[in-house]
């Protein structure tokens, strides 16, 4: 679908009503929602930082990771594409070596492939000024070299002869590249398991799954309910089935429910100012046959960027492997929208339309024909009859077009400083690779500081 025809989903968390305000019976001092990766790294990171303080973390599915962040490439991004101050490139560079410091430390399974941008004659210019920026890339906050010739980012600009000599399938055509060896691939879900491991042993950790969020209310002092003159936010939450929920107050509440995130916002904004959350689809395809006999470094052609340019929103339709050497092309970039309806502002503001979505998880061979036509561009070689489809994953977009960066909103429960909620949105690649630096972030420059002047 194109970009210019697809409707955002504005719905807010509560639309119908459903749930009326409850009184907590219960007080934490930070619970986050969300159990996706970046959401399990900052529960990590409170817990390991504030060790004397309650941190909760609730996912609304059986167990940790089954949205976003299990349906994604599972590479190690070393920070190449996005504009160099962005929270995107910064998070990002820190995030890689965190990372790989944290699979190191717990043995996590992982593989430093390096990683080839391949580029056309015509395409040269890109990949000389993504090296002219990789050059001059700030170290981010918290890293620093190890010596004068250290760089954030290293990188090194090759020709096409080079390219093929690392890489011999590649197409004669390809006229230079981009060789970033700080590129890798992660096993997500033991990735995933370390943090929920240090989250469930710290003293004051918990997580709890298959319940929802239902409702979000700033907190305002009741006499009858004991908990005195405390600021914060009332979370209704409902496990599983049950017609009745948990009211819990939160001191500090982080909002990291990825595809949903902007729910909880929402039900705090007037109509007008709501958010609106698009949805990006991407398939992924496995591959078995000619055209890819030597390959074992990802490969990435070079976005698209001529009239119908979607370099910030998508990387292309790019080859990698898993930690078992097997190649997957993908993801590919899809449009989706609510369904169509007679009144469409209706069903874009209903809560209960918000996963719609989940109806577009089934792979599908309708989209292997274009991604066979992108892949040969760069691997000639590679037959249609070798690909079949993989696998779905659908990425939170605040934007249809051009760079939005990480967005880390603050909202406070009395509306002018205390009572805390950060909501992370727009989370997607390089996602997983920065997740560590997102939980530094929030928890350090974000939580932090709101305590210290507390």
């Amino acid at each position: 679908m194109a970009a210019t025809k697809v409707r955002g989903l504005v719905a807010a968390l509560n639309s119908t009503g459903r749930f009326k305000y409850k009184s907590p019976d219960a007080v934490v001092d930070f619970l986050v929602v969300g159990g996706g990766v970046v959401g399990l790294a900052v529960a990590q990171r409170l817990s390991e930082r504030f060790p004397t303080k309650s941190t909760y973390l609730v996912e609304r599915h059986p167990h940790a990771g089954e949205e976003t962040s299990s349906r994604n490439s599972e590479v190690i991004h070393a920070g190449l594409y996005y504009p160099p101050e962005s929270l995107k490139t910064q998070l990002c560079l820190r995030g890689r070596h965190l990372m790989y410091e944290r699979c190191n430390k717990y043995n996590i399974p992982y593989r430093k492939t390096g990683k080839l941008v391949v580029a056309h004659e015509h395409q040269r210019a890109y990949v000389e000024s993504l090296f002219a920026k990789a050059r001059q890339l700030p170290w981010p906050k918290r890293s620093q070299p190890h010596g004068a010739e250290d760089q954030a980012l290293p990188v090194s600009l090759i020709s096409g002869a080079q390219a093929r000599e690392l890489e011999p399938d590649l197409s004669p055509d390809i006229a230079a590249a981009l060789w970033s060896p700080e590129t890798g691939i992660v096993d997500s879900h033991s990735f995933m398991e370390s943090l929920e491991k240090d989250i469930s042993e710290s003293e004051g950790g918990e997580l709890v799954f298959s319940t929802r969020v239902v409702r979000v209310d700033p907190y305002k002092s009741e006499k009858s309910s004991g908990l005195g003159s405390e600021e914060g936010w009332v979370v209704q939450t409902v496990t599983e089935n049950a017609e009745q929920g948990d009211s819990l107050l939160t001191r500090t509440l982080i909002n990291a429910s990825g595809l949903s995130a902007n729910l909880i916002p929402n039900s705090l904004l007037p109509e007008a100012s709501r958010i609106p959350m698009f949805f990006g689809r991407g398939s992924y395809a496995a591959y078995s046959g000619p055209g890819i006999s030597r390959i074992n470094r990802l490969i990435y052609p070079c976005p698209e960027t001529g009239p119908n340019k979607h370099a910030f929103q998508s990387l292309g339709t790019h080859l990698t492997l898993d930690l078992q050497g097997k190649v997957r092309f993908g993801p590919d970039l899809e449009w989706i929208s609510p369904p169509s309806q007679a009144d469409a502002s209706e069903y874009d503001f209903n809560e209960n339309n918000a996963d719609f979505w989940r109806k577009h998880l089934k792979p599908s061979d309708s989209r292997l024909e274009e991604m066979h036509r992108a892949v040969t561009e760069y691997l000639p070689g590679v037959s249609f009859e070798g690909f079949r489809p993989d696998y779905v994953g659908i990425r939170p977009k605040l934007v249809l077009s051009g760079f939005q960066d990480f967005a880390v909103r603050k909202d406070y429960a009395d509306g002018s400083g205390r009572g805390l909620m950060v909501s992370l949105m727009g989370i997607e690649s390089p996602g997983l690779t920065s997740s560590l630096a997102i939980a530094e972030h929030v928890v350090d420059d974000v939580i932090e500081p709101e305590h210290i002047s507390q």
